[in-house]
Order: C-alpha cells, then structure tokens, then sequence
C-alpha cells in the first residue's frame, strides 16, 4: 500500500469503523490523520483526495484554508490555529502495507 501514496501526495481510505483517513507521505515517512478539520469537524478536501495545499508542503482544509503541519498535526494559519488534527496511529510493515495500530 506504500506504492498507493507517493511522496509529498495524500490518499484517503475508509476503516473498517466506517471513518475516513488520509495517508500523506513525507521524506519516506508517513503520517495518517483523521479526514476532519477541527475547526467545523468538516472533511478537509473538496476534491477527492486534495489534503494538501497548492506547493504540497502543508495539509489543507478546503472549507476555511486552514494549515496544518504534515509532520504534526497542528494548524499554523486559519481559524483553528493552535489546534491539532486527529492523528491516527500507523505501521508500516516490510511488505509495503500501512496498518493501523490499535
């Protein structure tokens, strides 16, 4: 599943609980998040799978421009400054699949 998000790009994927995620991949790290801005609790894109802003380098709500830092969570500019994203707890296997850790 690694193939599935290349570098500096975002994914979304349902879990088996019925929420959406989104994978984005940085300098051969990934970082998963809840697909929700904590502003509105709205989902970020607008467009299927645009998490990220314009020069790819800051995730993006779609709804109010909100930024937020891919590494972190934390918006840097918009209405929820301070405020982190929901991140979802990843593994990365040998074989290329991303799982979550319960």
């Amino acid at each position: 599943m690694t193939e599935e998000v290349p570098e500096r790009e975002a994914r979304a994927f349902d879990t088996l609980q019925g929420t959406t995620i989104f994978i984005t991949q940085r300098d051969g790290s990934f970082y998963a998040y809840q697909n929700l801005c904590p502003h509105l609790q709205t989902e970020l894109e607008y467009l299927e799978n645009q998490f990220l802003d314009q020069d790819q380098e800051y995730i993006q709500c779609s709804t109010h421009g909100a930024l937020f830092n891919v590494e972190t969570g934390e918006c840097i500019s918009g209405p929820c400054l301070g405020e982190f994203l929901n991140k979802v707890e990843i593994k990365v296997h040998s074989d290329g699949g991303i799982y979550i850790v319960d």
